[in-house]
């Protein structure tokens, strides 16, 4: 008949409030979930609001956000913001360390697209060469017929 008072009743998790803050963290709008779902921007803002939602749905909006059910349905908000400050001061350490590696492998945009215009022209200038040495044969062919024409 009397229960502890340190038992806290059972809450069932808000479907809708996870989707919406794993949405949110990621950076994504409304609108582009329901573009990659295939539902509407109205859909998702109902559905966020929703404590509950069909498996399948959870499922369809989990793959839009690159995500699996399981992880929203297990997401905790205070448990990520533990996680976010208690690694900070690490990632900052290593993040420098990270962004002098990664200065060897990640391109600049630029360089790539003068790379790829650099081949383009070098393929562009081949086949004007093909086309001169075409254009020239051509020519030798038609110089000898009129020559065996004029004998």
């Amino acid at each position: 008949m009397f229960t502890d008072v340190d038992e806290k009743p059972k809450r069932t998790p808000h479907l809708g409030r996870k989707v919406q803050r794993v949405r949110e963290i990621i950076g994504m709008k409304q609108m582009a979930l329901a573009d990659v779902t295939g539902m509407s921007q109205q859909n998702i803002s109902k559905l966020e609001q929703s404590e509950s939602m069909p498996e399948e749905t959870l499922e369809k909006l989990a793959k839009g956000l690159g995500v699996t059910a399981d992880f929203i349905k297990s997401f905790d908000e205070e448990k990520a913001v533990y996680n976010i400050q208690t690694n900070m001061t690490f990632n900052d350490q290593a993040g420098n360390v990270n962004y002098q590696l990664n200065q060897n492998t990640i391109h600049n945009p630029i360089e790539q697209v003068a790379e790829l215009f650099e081949k383009l022209l070098r393929s562009e200038k081949e086949k004007v060469e093909i086309l001169t040495n075409a254009n020239q044969a051509i020519q030798d062919l038609v110089k000898q017929i009129n020559e065996i024409r004029g004998s």
